[in-house]
């Protein structure tokens, strides 16, 4: 998802002209877009009761845009081994930034909202930063995924049997890591022809129609479906709902997620854009907006009454977009860098096969 959290790949792409040699601007173009979605899915949350059409909207865009990022960080997951040096990556572009934004949301809560007892929990993580937990996680675990046979079928059975436990509990929100596990594992099996394949013209032609049966079906399921579903941070039985549902609910929303990420990938530009180079950008763009979207619920910036109508909600739409716009944007990078991807050489043991290989080049 993150350029910090991830390998760089060799991909080749026909329109990288103002991209470093490793970089495809097909997969920072769909992680800018991708986190524009993101962020205009939190600053929608408190107007959505008031909007069908805004909430089927909601639900639209979240039965994709965290598949799609947990899918391309699955991809770029699949020469990951626990050779030293890719460990220290995952580490400092990981671990430290959970660790750092953690303990920042918490003291945010506790001052923003007034909440001194907010506590300051690394095994319960707060708002956005699970991901960053998941993400540790299922990196963590990639060699295991690339050792078994049939590592997808495996995958949804472990989401299968989450969603009907609910003593799995909210330590390292460990419901969402397995519900969610299927499409990171999904991401390891897919290779470039995959993406090839849906990036041909009839599929990004017969994208419009599933995009609009998708978004009739999201506005129709408003007042029958509970959202929750869409989050994956909760069992069948703490939605109120039997125990057969998860199994039903988690193979439905699986094949239907991959679907539409299918189809968003087949409307993602190939070329080298205005904002391709804000993809390398997410992982400050994800972390950063969070703010501005509490400082909303806590401040009040969504209580006039004209902001719940469509001019609003328009307004708010736009400025989300703006906002995260501006801090994937390098400046903002160069500030925050020393938290998000820290160099911490002075924590790490130097590796002896790294040595070796500078005293052969010197």
């Amino acid at each position: 998802m993150f350029t910090a959290a991830t390998t760089p790949l060799r991909t080749q792409s026909p329109d990288r002209t103002s991209l470093p040699p490793h970089r495809d601007a097909f997969f920072d173009n769909a992680k800018y877009l991708a986190i524009l979605l993101v962020a205009m899915g939190h600053a929608w949350e408190p107007l959505k009761d008031d909007s069908r059409v805004l909430e089927g909207a909601y639900m639209f865009v979240y039965a994709f845009h965290m598949p799609a990022f947990i899918i391309v960080s699955g991809y770029f997951s699949r020469s990951f081994d626990m050779r030293p040096d890719r460990l220290k990556r995952l580490v400092t572009g990981v671990l430290v930034p959970y660790l750092v934004f953690e303990t920042a949301y918490s003291l945010f809560k506790r001052l923003a909202d007034d909440d001194p007892a907010q506590p300051i929990s690394l095994l319960d993580p707060w708002y956005l930063t699970w991901f960053l937990v998941a993400l540790f996680v299922w990196r963590m675990t990639t060699p295991l995924w690339k050792l078994i046979r049939r590592p997808l079928p495996v995958a949804l059975g472990v989401a299968v049997l989450a969603s009907v436990t609910p003593g799995v509990g909210n330590d390292l929100d460990l419901q969402r890591i397995l519900q969610f596990l299927p499409y990171f594992v999904l991401g390891l099996c897919l290779k470039p022809e995959h993406f090839r394949l849906v990036r041909r013209r009839s599929v990004r032609i017969a994208a419009v129609p599933v995009f609009a049966a998708a978004f009739a079906v999201a506005w129709w399921s408003v007042p029958r479906m509970n959202t929750g579903w869409l989050y994956h941070r909760d069992s069948a039985q703490e939605l109120g709902a039997p125990w057969w549902c998860g199994p039903v609910m988690v193979v439905a929303l699986f094949g239907c997620s991959v679907l539409l990420t299918a189809c968003f990938f087949a409307w993602v530009p190939g070329r080298t854009m205005w904002f391709t180079a804000l993809g390398a950008g997410t992982l400050y763009g994800y972390l950063l907006h969070g703010f501005l979207t509490k400082s909303g619920d806590f401040y009040g910036w969504y209580d006039p009454a004209w902001l719940h109508g469509p001019l609003g909600e328009v307004l708010v739409t736009l400025l989300a977009g703006v906002a995260v716009t501006l801090l994937c944007t390098p400046p903002v990078r160069r500030v925050f860098r020393c938290v998000m991807e820290p160099r911490m050489e002075w924590a790490f043991r130097r590796d002896a096969t790294e040595a070796a290989r500078a005293r052969v080049r010197a």
